[in-house]
């Protein structure tokens, strides 16, 4: 069911080093093109690889909004990472939102020196699940490994999210967008990173 709300307040939510800017990039991109006023806000945890990155987009037909989303009014949140999927779940979701998620874990640095655990990820899945009204698990990193290169993750997920019948917007806006972007063989293997998650979300 295509989301009608305006503005239309979007999350992009990962870590340091996933890619969430050019994400965010690729979908305002898409979105301006149909015409859309877009508003881009990031917000960042620790800055080095692995701190929170969190782009806030916003989206609407009928003028300019302030880029941050207020607290509890995400419509979509599209996550990189299980557990930041959680943690801007709690702070900026609400009963009706949807989320698009790639179920691969990124270990903090505390994880992998053993100072701390991560959660349990079916534990984490299912909390999630109940906190939002759809849920689209995604195997980015396999699919993006397989379209040629797993860093292409993010763009993997931008597929998925044009491939939700949540937003109101033509597929060949996206691919526009990747072609303003890449040229050569880095093309080639974003879209077909694209089209994998594309295809995935359907």
């Amino acid at each position: 069911m295509t989301l009608d709300f305006d503005p239309l307040n979007i999350i992009i939510s990962g870590v340091g080093g996933q890619g969430n800017i050019l994400a965010s990039d690729l979908v305002s991109r898409a979105f301006c093109e149909e015409g859309y006023f877009v508003s881009v806000g990031e917000t960042y945890g620790a800055t080095q690889r692995g701190g929170s990155v969190v782009s806030h987009i916003r989206l609407s037909k009928k003028h300019v909004y302030g880029p941050l989303i207020p607290l509890g009014e995400s419509h979509v949140i599209v996550g990189f990472e299980p557990l930041e999927v959680y943690r801007i779940l709690r702070d900026y979701g609400h009963d009706m939102v949807r989320i698009i998620m790639n179920d691969r874990p990124f270990y903090p640095l505390d994880v992998l020196q053993k100072k701390n655990e991560y959660p349990d990820i079916k534990k984490l899945v299912s909390l999630i699940r109940d906190l939002a009204t759809d849920l689209k698990i995604i195997k980015a990193t396999e699919l993006a490994k397989k379209a040629g290169h797993a860093q292409a993750q993010n763009v993997v997920m931008v597929g998925a999210f044009a491939g939700s019948d949540w937003i109101p917007l033509e597929k060949n806006r996206f691919l526009e967008a990747l072609e303003e972007t890449f040229s050569g063989t880095n093309l080639e293997i974003n879209k077909k990173a694209f089209e994998s998650g594309f295809q995935a979300a359907l």
